[in-house]
């Protein structure tokens, strides 16, 4: 078990390291740009309070730091925990002038921060490539203050047969679009294997129950292609 593991931690990371400088680029192609969408939705369910602190993790190229400190008109601190060298240069480059932004190349299994530090937790598009989604979630809620909200958005299950027809045909597509683009499939293969093989939305509603947080509800995007999970610490 502990070979997959390390195994994992190396393929995601040499992705993110393939794809960091057309990463922006391929998710608008990918998604027809709904990926914006979506990230306002989830920006608009979490509805940020001013003054308070954001923890958000796999954090990309910050488009969720971003949308969230809009959202506080700039009084919020964000700490952006991004495992992967380059896809952290990559975001620090595009938000430098957001200064109330930090940047810490961590993983989620091992969050360098006190427990009790932040008031929300964010994982956009990362929670599928944990190499331990189990200690992920109890890191989470680990770090967060009591009252303070986990948020996900992540690829899910579509529930409509017509639309994941239509969905698993274009997914076969992805890889050639990713070689075109970025000069290489493999990261795309990768992609599309680990949203086949992620958990639906009751199932990832049971694993962060077992994790310890409580009021857990989710709401799909577009027919379930995307889902927003929510928790809160108590």
């Amino acid at each position: 078990m502990k070979t997959t593991i390390q195994d994992k931690a190396k393929l995601v990371n040499s992705v993110f390291s393939k794809v960091h400088t057309k990463y922006d680029l391929m998710n608008d192609i990918m998604s027809l740009g709904i990926h914006r969408i979506w990230k306002e939705k989830f920006i608009d369910w979490m509805n940020p309070q001013e003054n308070t602190k954001l923890i958000d993790v796999a954090s990309g190229t910050g488009d969720i730091a971003k949308l969230f400190l809009r959202k506080t008109d700039g009084s919020a601190e964000i700490t952006c925990v991004e495992p992967n060298n380059e896809m952290l240069n990559e975001g620090q480059k595009k938000l430098e002038k957001m200064k109330s932004i930090k940047w810490i190349n961590a993983n989620a299994e091992k969050l360098p921060f006190n427990d009790n530090t932040f008031d929300y937790y964010s994982i956009s598009y990362g929670i599928r490539n944990l190499t331990n989604i189990h200690l992920g979630l109890k890191e989470a809620l680990r770090v967060l203050k009591p009252g303070g909200r986990f948020m996900c958005l992540e690829f899910s299950k579509i529930n409509n047969e017509l639309l994941n027809l239509f969905y698993k045909g274009y997914s076969k597509a992805i890889p050639t679009i990713g070689k075109f683009v970025v000069g290489s499939d493999k990261p795309y293969k990768y992609l599309v294997e680990s949203i086949d093989k992620f958990y639906n939305q009751e199932q990832l509603a049971e694993l962060m129950l077992a994790s310890g947080f409580a009021n857990v509800e989710f709401r799909n995007l577009s027919n379930g292609i995307s889902a927003i999970h929510s928790g809160w610490k108590i």
